[in-house]
């Protein structure tokens, strides 16, 4: 009780002593790969994958998940984590990666740069970087310092990144707002074939009760919409954090065993209706009569490391062309079991353009 009188008399008195607050539009963070591999556009395709690396934690019990209470890792968790990662990527060989969950500069992941490592361990040449977590300490459940985000990576040079501001949770009181997420659209382009690629990674609100959620997908879909008026190409998604329309499920997920309210996140039932647009004004990864023909077979998620995926929170959209959508479930031939490396499931597909697309 000490503690917070403390911190709520020391918000009172500065404006931003945490460094926790961004604007509303600014500057995203730029990274290079140490080595530069060559890159050429011999190809008429581009590979995309998307994967929430629930920040190099693989399948250690967190506090958040319920299933434990660890809190931080060490340098060896984490880079051996981040190894298996890496080897999963290159072994998909994708042109596009968008990153949800990457640590930067954070207690928890043993301060390693998550965002710098796939750019040294993967044919990934460029980089961009968001914040939706940054503090110089949080003072709950030994958290400490973090900086955690939204990254693009690619092999082709990414240009005008920004971070873009997505509405806070309203239901929380100022103290937790202050040290809570801030969720945000990460924007950016390539120019592939003398024509431009926008590039849109999200990961919207898993807690949210108040509507928050759908705010922000909202506002993903008004930006995509202005792009696509234009006649210029867009990728866009990330963890997205609700399930397609045609779900068989919508609630009471077998994994979700939380009892405190503030990590609570299987009933969508308040979602139904959000993504309806995004499947029919745009080509999504997965399509909507793939997915209703059989669920299972394109869950991405899951919080019980001995169970199995249970739901689809995972996303990729185009106004161009996509084909050979595939959430990478389980064992491949020669791969890696991805149920091992992270709590989401990769997703990857294949781009190209179609006559609309300047």
């Amino acid at each position: 009780m000490k503690k917070l009188i403390f911190l709520t008399m020391i918000l009172m008195l500065s404006c931003d002593p945490f460094h926790t607050e961004f604007n509303d539009n600014e500057s995203a963070r730029y990274r290079e790969a140490k080595e530069i591999t060559e890159t050429t556009e011999n190809s008429s395709e581009l590979k995309i994958m998307n994967w929430n690396i629930k920040f190099g934690g693989a399948r250690i019990d967190f506090f958040f998940d319920c299933y434990g209470d660890r809190v931080i890792m060490t340098k060896d968790e984490v880079n051996s984590n981040m190894k298996k990662l890496a080897e999963k990527i290159n072994k998909e060989n994708p042109d596009i990666l968008f990153v949800q969950e990457a640590d930067i500069n954070s207690k928890r992941a043993a301060y390693v740069d998550q965002v710098q490592y796939l750019l040294d361990h993967t044919k990934l040449n460029y980089g961009v970087y968001a914040s939706q977590w940054k503090a110089d300490y949080v003072p709950s459940d030994g958290i400490g310092k973090v900086d955690t985000g939204n990254a693009i990576l690619s092999k082709y040079p990414l240009k005008d990144a920004k971070r873009i501001a997505l509405p806070l949770m309203s239901s929380q009181d100022s103290l937790t707002k202050y040290f809570y997420l801030r969720r945000n659209i990460l924007s950016s382009y390539i120019t592939w074939k003398n024509k431009k690629i926008h590039l849109l990674a999200i990961h919207t609100s898993a807690y949210s009760q108040d509507g928050t959620k759908l705010k922000q997908i909202k506002i993903l879909k008004e930006k995509i919409d202005e792009i696509n008026k234009n006649s210029e190409a867009f990728i866009a998604g990330g963890d997205l954090n609700t399930i397609p329309p045609k779900s068989e499920k919508l609630k009471n997920f077998p994994d979700s065993i939380c009892t405190d309210e503030d990590f609570q996140a299987d009933d969508y039932s308040a979602d139904l209706g959000i993504l309806d647009d995004f499947y029919t004004d745009y080509t999504p990864a997965i399509s909507l009569n793939d997915y209703e023909a059989d669920n299972s077979k394109y869950f991405s998620h899951t919080t019980n490391k001995n169970g199995f995926w249970n739901r689809k929170l995972d996303y990729l959209f185009t106004n161009a062309k996509f084909k050979n959508g595939l959430i990478h479930q389980n064992i491949e031939r020669g791969g890696t079991e991805t149920m091992r490396l992270s709590d989401h499931a990769p997703l990857t597909v294949t781009f190209s353009f179609n006559e609309g697309n300047k």
